[in-house]
């Protein structure tokens, strides 16, 4: 049960909930965004959009009601964001993004292949490639969901002593509702979180972390004292 998708977002609210199954495991989603995104009449702008943001493929991007894109954001389509977002100036969305309500993608903020249910907040400077960002979840400045192993080799999740395959050669991280991730911390490719999790400051992160976890670094700062002679 605790890698079903089930185990890590509600998705009653979900206005995208038809693309989940939640008997599956959910990195299974991520392949299937691209051919999602394009089964949507997409091309709606419903949002306040800056004359000096840079919309590509205008034709295949969607932006919900009282959302607003900053100048000198940068967005490509295939893309579909709900009401009320937030585009700051500066983030990079490079396609086959799917957001719902309230989210904000914060400046230097660089996203691809993801999904970001509603009320998620990546603000600052944060990372997030082949990823599952789940109700509220927030990303403090800093953070980094690496999705690519230093090998190039397919990604495996390290659940309970196993190592369980995905096919995958590029997976993020997937954060259950409510996780909060502390500033310039990173999540390894593969990394499964689930709801209410709680990560310290500068963390690397990896495997699987049960909901309702504290996760905390396991090295202490040291102070000595040092004289000029």
């Amino acid at each position: 049960m605790e890698l079903l998708t089930s185990y890590f977002f509600d998705l009653t609210s979900f206005p995208f909930r038809d693309l989940f199954d939640l008997e599956v495991s959910p990195w299974a989603i991520l392949p299937k965004i691209e051919k999602y995104l394009k089964g949507l009449k997409l091309g709606k702008i419903e949002g306040q959009i800056s004359p000096s943001a840079y919309l590509v493929n205008p034709e295949l991007i969607s932006i919900g009601q009282g959302s607003v894109v900053e100048p000198g954001a940068y967005i490509q389509g295939p893309c579909r964001l709900g009401k009320n977002c937030i585009v700051r100036h500066g983030a990079y969305i490079r396609g086959n993004f799917i957001a719902g309500d309230g989210c904000v993608i914060g400046h230097d903020t660089e996203v691809k292949n993801s999904i970001f249910l509603s009320g998620v907040h990546a603000a600052h400077f944060a990372y997030v490639g082949d990823s599952i960002l789940g109700n509220k979840v927030n990303l403090g400045a800093g953070t980094k969901c690496a999705n690519l192993k230093l090998d190039q080799s397919p990604v495996v999740i390290h659940y309970q002593s196993q190592r369980i395959p995905t096919t995958l050669k590029k997976l993020g991280a997937i954060l259950g509702d409510g996780t909060q991730i502390g500033c310039n911390s990173v999540t390894n490719p593969g990394t499964l979180m689930g709801q209410e999790v709680r990560c310290y400051p500068c963390t690397n992160i990896g495997g699987f972390i049960p909901s309702r976890s504290i996760v905390k670094p396991d090295t202490k700062m040291i102070v000595t004292s040092y004289n000029n002679s």
